[in-house]
């Protein structure tokens, strides 16, 4: 994250990640071939690896060459509690690394990309495309969110619900932080779609300890509410009260058979890209 160029600091994210991942044992999407094997009578002509044929004289078959482009959707909450920053980084921050390794990795592999940022104002949209050009706008539209105000109202949902009959892989970045659950009813919204939906829930390593000292006033960066506490005394009981939050987060979206991830600011994307290539591999068409 300390690479300002979203683009360079995506391909080096993912470079550095498809390495590890060619070097363990994982197999799936994005690798080139998960196994070569003979060919045997009734198998489509089309698999057959002709390079092979041409270093060894015999007819082999790739077997993960299927068809397996999808659509990607990234959604990015942009409400001002992303602003919250931990260190020289927000929230907001992390998301853009995120989501820029993420359409760095699905381009990769050949699917077509599009980006949603819900914004207070409404959702700026970028329709899913696969070519570089397309990535490249997509990048400059992550350099350029500006998170404010409360989550995106349910009138502005629209621009979400457009798109095609095929299943889709939308993958949401938030915080989780609402009042009334309205991003829980979005979600029940966007699964009506019938879509594949990952949620990562971006915290910061000092909401999650509370590691400041002494009397701190705290300020709710979407309503500019204020409220003072002794974090010695209260540490204990604010913990456990987020862990009984994200036990009931995670709890209501899996019920809605939602993949849902909580990852923090301080903790390196490489199982988020695992987990899109698990559930990408769902989708195979």
């Amino acid at each position: 994250m300390a690479i300002k160029d979203l683009s360079l600091s995506a391909k080096m994210t993912i470079d550095g990640f498809m390495n590890g991942i060619n070097k363990s044992t994982v197999k799936g999407p994005g690798l080139e071939f998960s196994q070569y094997r003979s060919y045997q009578p009734g198998d489509d002509l089309r698999s057959l690896d002709w390079k092979m044929f041409a270093r060894s004289d015999r007819y082999y078959i790739r077997e993960s060459e299927v068809e397996t482009n999808i659509a990607v959707r990234i959604l990015i909450d942009a409400s001002a509690s992303m602003n919250h920053s931990d260190g020289d980084f927000t929230k907001i921050d992390y998301a853009r690394y995120l989501g820029a390794s993420l359409a760095y990795l699905a381009n990769l592999q050949g699917d077509a990309i599009g980006l949603y940022v819900l914004k207070n104002s409404g959702i700026f949209s970028m329709t899913p495309k696969q070519d570089y050009q397309h990535l490249a706008r997509l990048f400059y539209q992550l350099e350029q969110i500006h998170p404010d105000g409360t989550f995106t109202k349910p009138i502005h949902y629209k621009e979400l619900l457009a798109g095609t009959q095929k299943r889709e892989l939308l993958i949401f970045v938030t915080d989780l932080y609402q009042k009334d659950d309205e991003i829980i009813k979005l979600l029940d919204t966007l699964n009506t779609l019938r879509h594949e939906i990952v949620v990562f829930h971006v915290l910061s390593r000092n909401e999650l300890d509370l590691d400041f000292k002494g009397y701190t006033t705290f300020e709710d960066l979407e309503t500019g509410e204020t409220i003072q506490i002794d974090q010695t005394k209260e540490r204990t009981n604010y913990q456990n009260k987020l862990n009984d939050y994200l036990e009931e987060s995670r709890i209501k979206l899996l019920d809605r058979r939602i993949f849902y991830r909580t990852i923090t600011t301080d903790e390196p994307l490489d199982q988020a890209l695992r987990d899109f290539l698990k559930q990408r591999s769902k989708l195979r068409i």
